[in-house]
């Protein structure tokens, strides 16, 4: 019997010029025995609810979020009762008068300029045709600041 041609690769060894062809029909059979991989189309979906991902992932997700929050709040120093009563009888006398500033703006008897101090600050308005200007001084700080308030169309 006649020995199949040798031939020598690189490396040294035999290669049997039928054994190659047998090996990828081999594997090109197996291929074709297991099918064609079918794939879909990749589709995104937000996993978030706040951007309209399934609502059941919320509570997961805020666990996982508080678990990596490491921020502490800072301390604060407790108010005391005279404290606190004098912060709420400030923020109610301010109230009062910017209630009192509103009125004399847009009541029923509206003045085209004025003035209102209260203290270190002062509140001064001029009614212009299309604005109503208002400017906040405060003398304590040494802040001005002005705001421009555009008028509702009459009628």
């Amino acid at each position: 019997m006649k020995e199949p041609d040798k031939q020598t690769s690189a490396a040294g060894a035999a290669v049997v010029p039928g054994r190659i062809a047998r090996t990828f029909l081999v594997a090109g059979a197996a291929a074709a025995t297991f099918g064609v991989a079918h794939a879909d189309e990749m589709t995104f979906k937000f996993v978030n609810p706040s951007f309209g991902g399934n609502p059941f992932n919320s509570s997961h997700l805020l666990g996982v979020a508080n678990a990596q929050n490491d921020n502490e709040r800072p301390a604060t120093a407790k108010e005391t009762q005279s404290e606190q009563f004098v912060r709420l009888l400030q923020s109610r006398l301010l109230s009062a008068l910017a209630g009192q500033v509103s009125d004399a703006i847009l009541g029923d008897n509206a003045q085209p300029t004025g003035r209102i101090v209260y203290g270190s600050q002062t509140v001064q308005w001029e009614t212009q045709t299309d604005t109503i200007r208002l400017t906040i001084i405060d003398a304590a700080a040494g802040s001005t600041t002005v705001v421009e308030i555009p008028k509702a169309p009459v009628g």
